[in-house]
């Protein structure tokens, strides 16, 4: 019994590590997409322009969670356009558990929720990114 409950304490810890690992790994190894013109639909550039100058965390946070809700609606509602590949389906849940440890670091640990919130906007960067490619969109600069 002792045994089992410790493989699986082990192998979730193991897990955890990957799956942050592997969430480090996308977001450095991604395309910049700091570095193609944003899309006026989205905020994010804003976001983490705001979050290198100290605004408050709560607007940004607001922000980000309305640029998800965005990309999310296009993604169910636009023909062709999905989030298909592994890579960005890591992606979504990366955001989605960066959310959750904003939200349970935001009051006590204000540096940490910072961090979190940065994470969330290069993920929604990246998808926005993706999505963008996929529907072949060009903004001009």
């Amino acid at each position: 019994m002792f045994a089992s409950v410790l493989i699986i304490v082990f192998s979730a810890v193991l897990f955890a590590y990957w799956f942050r690992y592997s969430c480090i790994l996308l977001l450095r190894n991604s395309e910049a997409p700091s570095t193609a013109p944003a899309d006026p639909r989205f905020q994010f550039t804003q976001i983490q322009e705001g979050l290198r100058n100290h605004l408050a965390l709560d607007p940004l946070h607001k922000s980000l969670h309305r640029d998800y809700q965005i990309l999310s609606y296009l993604l169910q509602h636009a023909a062709g356009l999905e989030l298909a590949s592994f890579e960005d389906r890591i992606l979504v849940l990366d955001y989605k558990v960066m959310q959750a440890w904003y939200r349970l670091t935001r009051t006590a640990a204000p540096t940490q929720a910072r961090r979190a919130l940065v994470e969330m906007s290069e993920v929604l960067g990246i998808l926005v990114h993706h999505m963008s490619e996929q529907a072949g969109v060009r903004h001009e600069a």
